[in-house]
């Protein structure tokens, strides 16, 4: 924290003195005024840590002053000191937001006890906000784009309702990134974010995991445990990949949206929650609703508000500003060495597909900083430790036009490596029937409603020399 800096505002001079010798022992900085007109106008250029401030001065008094002190600095620890203190003058003090309040004669350890713990609670204050600073840092949407500003807007707009949302998009794009941000402008941003990957959760384990359990409702089942619902009370629950949630489930969890109650497995007890829900999927629901998968009223229960984040490919604009934002993340708070991307190695990383989305590109950047030789990236460094795909510009791309089977082997997880594939197969389809939707549907004996459905999904359309736009 530094030198440890208090101020003394007193009109008696003997008090002024004797807190001054006391504090000074304990080698602080102090700065001592008296009267409040003084404190107001040093305050600001000796940035105290805390303040001892006396409740009866002559002009204007503590209470006064406290207000104003208070004004130019909500976060100001102030201790009150009183001659002759009453409740009455202690709650006001404690309304007007004084930490702790001492009353005449002044005893030395009473002081020094009150100073230990108003500078233990600065600390405390101050790592705080550092650490809410980082949090944002790390869910910072991070881009200039119309798409994303698009994004960014919508956010602003539904966060501080409590409408339900319902964002789609790829693997990768940051759905869990808008959540965080919609939790973060709410009024129940102080309350818990509470995430789920449906995904992620075996189908036997879904309801248990979401709603809790009873002991002795299932094998395994040792104790009564809470779920998310429960666990996010006053808060949000962000239910990602709801599209892979069982049908069960989803009727409890329709249950919990119209009635506001939730029932944990094995109990028949009817448990108030009160829970904003936010949902992702990177599934199209209305695909899975015609196949039986979705219930049809959960979705217009969930999609209030609907969020579409856009894939990587879509705002290759915003690629140099990401690969900024996690270099200086990666450095920063991963203790990497600073490297800095030259132009080339710039242009290249964003002529990339990216199927992986943002999730890829971040994995790319550590690769780069950790595996470049010099003290630079390189356009070399790219294609060697990354590879030399041209992206979906009508060039060919390595991920997105069929490509090198190692290309899709860059992706994080099994389900892009799957999406990239798909992708890519259905594009060289596309392109060998000369963009006939009905006969590339025969020849791969599929639906055509499905591949329409695919189609929209990936955002493939023909631009005019045939490749993917």
């Amino acid at each position: 924290m530094g030198p440890r800096r208090v101020m003394i505002v007193d009109d008696e001079k003997g008090i002024r003195e004797a807190l001054k010798q006391v504090l000074e022992y304990e080698e602080i900085e102090v700065q001592a005024c008296a009267s409040g007109h003084e404190a107001i106008r040093v305050y600001p250029d000796f940035k105290p840590h805390l303040v001892f401030l006396d409740v009866k001065m002559e002009g204007m008094d503590g209470l006064e002053t406290l207000k104003r002190v208070r004004a130019l600095d909500p976060e100001a620890q102030v201790v009150m000191i009183s001659g002759h203190g009453t409740i009455q003058t202690a709650v006001e003090a404690t309304q007007l937001g004084a930490y702790d309040f001492l009353e005449k004669p002044l005893d030395t350890d009473r002081i020094l006890l009150t100073l230990r713990n108003a500078l233990q609670h600065v600390v405390l204050v101050n790592e705080n906000v550092r650490l809410k600073q980082e949090v944002r840092a790390q869910y910072e949407i991070v881009g200039s784009s119309k798409a994303i500003r698009h994004v960014i807007g919508l956010i602003e707009k539904v966060a501080p309702t409590p409408a339900r949302v319902l964002i789609t998009g790829e693997n990768g794009t940051g759905k869990e990134l808008v959540a965080r941000a919609i939790h973060a402008l709410n009024p129940r941003a102080s309350g818990p974010f509470i995430e789920v990957n449906c995904a992620a959760i075996p189908t036997e384990l879904i309801e248990s995991e979401l709603f809790g359990h009873m002991k002795g409702s299932f094998t395994g089942a040792f104790a009564d445990r809470a779920g998310k619902f429960e666990l996010a009370d006053g808060g949000t629950l962000f239910l990602d990949e709801i599209g892979d949630m069982s049908l069960s489930a989803q009727a409890k969890v329709l249950r919990a949206l119209q009635e506001g109650v939730i029932s944990r497995v094995g109990s028949g007890k009817a448990l108030p929650v009160d829970v904003r829900v936010i949902a992702a999927t990177n599934k199209h629901l209305g695909a899975e609703i015609e196949e039986g998968r979705f219930r049809e009223d959960l979705l217009y229960r969930l999609n209030v508000v609907p969020i579409h984040v856009p894939p990587l490919r879509e705002r290759r604009g915003d690629i140099p500003q990401l690969i900024t934002h996690f270099t200086n993340e990666l450095t920063q708070r991963g203790g990497l060495s600073a490297k800095e991307f030259d132009d080339a190695a710039v242009e290249r990383l964003t002529a990339h597909d990216w199927p992986g989305n943002i999730r890829e590109l971040k994995n790319a950047v550590e690769r780069l900083l950790i595996l470049a030789s010099g003290p630079s990236v390189t356009q070399q460094d790219v294609e060697r430790i990354v590879g030399k795909g041209e992206g979906g510009r009508g060039k060919g791309s390595s991920v997105g036009t069929g490509g090198s089977a190692a290309a899709w082997l860059r992706a994080a997880t099994f389900e892009e490596f799957k999406q990239a594939a798909e992708r890519a197969f259905l594009i060289a389809k596309l392109q060998e029937h000369d963009w006939n939707v009905s006969e590339t549907a025969r020849t791969l004996q599929m639906p055509r409603s499905n591949l329409y459905k695919k189609i929209e999904r990936y955002g493939l359309a023909r631009s005019g020399d045939g490749a993917v736009s």
